[in-house]
């Protein structure tokens, strides 16, 4: 437990001897304080918008600061280091006791908001959030807030981007609070990705031409043109061979008739005759006379008809009727 009290008494302390210097170095315009312990005391860093102010004509303002530090609070050996703004706009401090200040001359506390907004964002910060808490325009406490950009809530990029900073405005009806919250101009938020391109690769510089190389160019060219020719002429001996492979077209003798017309009955043609198929030879049937077909009796007839037996005594002798065919085929 006595570790803890320790640690509570020094921040009690810390923050005493804040409020202390804001009342002390009020027109100086008053941005932070940090208080560091080292082995030769401790060193006090008072950021202000005007540093001449706090140190005085001959360093007489800043003499008796170093003085009530180390009765009054009890810190050893203390040296006061002082710090100018770099954008006082940017300071959230600084802007609250700016906007207190403009309401106790009687700003509208809108007029006034706004105004401080504008300002701050003119700046280049990210974000801001301005609250006005207290008896604004009648006998109720109410709040009015004026933000605008990116701002953060919670979480470490709070902790880390924004910076906050309240001042008190006193008043007839009663004492208005004024809380700043800046965000920093330069900070990276943890959804930002930012893509790296890779580094430019070192081009190696190019070696002088000589004659031997231009000469080996040269004859590498001509080698390449050589085997194109070469390509070229064993296509077109390819080419040749093929259209004499080709079966050359049959001339026609002459006599022959020539392309028939369409619809034409096709002509008959030799059986040598090439590239045309061999067709059987039709066999003739001979004429036979008249009364040779009437006398010699049809083979179906006679088949169906059976032989009369006859006695061998009484059989006729039938006329000869061959003779007269065999006649006609001879004549």
């Amino acid at each position: 437990m006595a570790s803890e009290r320790k640690f509570v008494t020094e921040n009690i302390r810390r923050v005493l001897l804040k409020e202390y210097m804001m009342s002390k170095v009020g027109r100086a315009g008053f941005g932070g304080l940090d208080v560091q312990r080292t082995p030769m005391g401790t060193r006090v860093t008072l950021i202000t918008e005007r540093p001449g102010l706090v140190i005085g004509r001959r360093g007489e303002a800043i003499k008796s600061l170093t003085k009530a530090i180390e009765e009054d609070f009890n810190f050893n050996n203390p040296q006061i280091e002082v710090q100018e703004v770099e954008n006082p706009n940017l300071n959230a401090q600084i802007m609250a006791e700016k906007l207190a200040n403009a309401l106790e001359r009687g700003w509208h506390f809108r007029r006034a908001g706004h105004s401080t907004v504008r300002r701050i964002m003119d700046s280049g910060a990210r974000g801001c959030q301005v609250i006005i808490a207290g008896k604004l325009t009648g006998q109720r406490h109410r709040t009015e807030k004026f933000k605008e950009g990116h701002i953060k809530f919670c979480g470490e990029a709070k902790l880390n981007f924004m910076a906050q900073g309240f001042a008190a405005a006193k008043l007839k009806p009663g004492i208005i609070g004024v809380t700043v919250q800046i965000m920093d101009p330069n900070a990276r938020l943890p959804d930002e990705v930012r893509i790296i391109p890779p580094p430019p690769v070192a081009v190696a510089p190019e070696a002088p031409v000589t004659k031997e190389a231009e000469a080996a160019a040269k004859a590498e060219d001509k080698k390449a043109d050589e085997a194109v020719q070469e390509l070229k002429k064993t296509a077109e001996g390819e080419a040749v061979a093929q259209a004499k492979a080709r079966k050359p077209r049959v001339k026609k003798k002459e006599g022959e008739a020539g392309p028939k017309p369409e619809g034409a009955p096709e002509a008959p043609t030799a059986p040598g005759t090439p590239g045309e198929p061999k067709k059987a030879p039709r066999k003739r049937k001979k004429k036979e006379p008249e009364a040779a077909a009437a006398a010699t009796p049809a083979p179906a007839q006679q088949a169906s008809a059976p032989p009369q037996e006859l006695p061998p005594a009484e059989t006729p002798e039938l006329p000869a009727q061959n003779p007269p065919a065999e006649e006609k085929k001879e004549g």
